[in-house]
């Protein structure tokens, strides 16, 4: 029996998977702190649910084509099939295709999210494929990343309201930096629950080769592509690093090379490996979950990155630190030996 000329592949059942699993540190601290707030989370919901919500499920039912058994029945089979990786509780959210010559999907709606696949990627991509592109975005649903931004703008916007804060444009500056920072972080969050969706770490990095380049896979070399990101990373001259800096600052998404690096070097972390050996939090555990935990996890994973990083500004700040504990030793050497 063969999927796409391919021999069928089991993949493993992840039994009650927290998405805590798949999230990023720095994008998992943000969440467990927000899920702490509860009630202000239901009201968000139901303040949602109200108006946009509605507006956004006319939008799809009419302009779009939602996917069943009967309708788009080989993407509902792959949708059923990555919601069973990830133990995904039902109902799923609602899954829908629309025409589009983009390369892109989306997840919307804060009270009930949906899904929606542009027509290019059905025809683009193979089951594989779709499955990591599926599950991404239905990481993003579990994870509850729409709801959780969307609060804690509101929060944003009600403290400095209350508060009469006059936080001017470096402030706004500040802020719309985090929280894009923050946004780019849940898209690595998703690709993760997508590469575990799949289970196929081939295919997730071919999504990121077909996407970037306009489907053109044939015309592509994998190592090549990932050199690339390597490349991106290790930059030697700092005016690069200043041009990734701005280029990024507002962007709510990796660059396509970077997220194809970022989720080779979490496979090769071992932590890939580890989740499909059984070792991962289970949702029976979220209410357990400590913001500072979770807090440090984050710190030791932008410290880490600093560290290992290789780009000519963060080698550069590394330099300078042992400059300066160099020189702290000599002086303090100097002194003990005058004492």
């Amino acid at each position: 029996m063969t999927e796409n000329s391919k021999p069928i592949r089991h993949r493993i059942v992840l039994k009650e998977i927290s998405s805590r699993a798949w999230e990023h540190p720095a994008d998992r601290g943000a969440l467990v702190a927000l899920r702490k707030l509860h009630g202000f989370d239901t009201f968000i919901r139901k303040l949602s649910g109200f108006l946009n919500e509605r507006m956004v499920k006319m939008l799809l039912l009419g302009s779009c084509v939602r996917v069943s058994e009967r309708q788009f029945p080989r993407i509902h089979r792959l949708y059923v099939e990555a919601a069973t990786s990830l133990d995904a509780p039902t109902p799923l959210p609602e899954l829908y295709i629309q025409a589009s010559p983009r390369l892109n999907a989306m997840t919307i709606g804060v009270d009930t999210p949906k899904i929606v696949l542009d027509s290019a990627l059905v025809d683009l991509m193979d089951d594989d494929e779709l499955r990591f592109v599926i599950g991404h975005e239905l990481g993003h649903a579990l994870s509850g990343h729409a709801l959780y931004r969307t609060l804690l703008a509101y929060m944003i916007r009600f403290g400095t309201s209350f508060a009469g804060i006059p936080i001017g444009y470096w402030g706004i500056r500040a802020i719309s930096a985090a929280l894009s920072e923050w946004a780019r972080k849940a898209e690595l969050s998703s690709d993760r629950a997508g590469l575990l969706s799949t289970q196929d770490v081939a295919a997730a990095i071919r999504v990121q080769m077909k996407v970037a380049s306009g489907g053109h896979l044939e015309d592509l070399d994998q190592t090549e592509f990932l050199q690339q990101a390597k490349e991106y990373d290790e930059t030697e001259d700092l005016r690069d690093s200043v041009m990734k800096f701005m280029l990024i600052e507002n962007a709510t998404h990796p660059m396509n090379v970077v997220r194809a690096g970022e989720l080779r070097r979490w496979v090769d972390s071992g932590q890939y490996a580890d989740i499909l050996a059984g070792n991962y939090p289970r949702r029976s555990q979220d209410r357990d979950a400590r913001i500072s935990d979770e807090a440090a996890a984050a710190a030791d994973s932008y410290a880490t990155a600093f560290r290992e990083s290789q780009d000519s500004i963060a080698k550069l700040m590394r330099d300078l630190g042992d400059g300066v504990n160099d020189f702290g030793r000599w002086v303090g050497g100097k002194f003990r030996g005058s004492a």
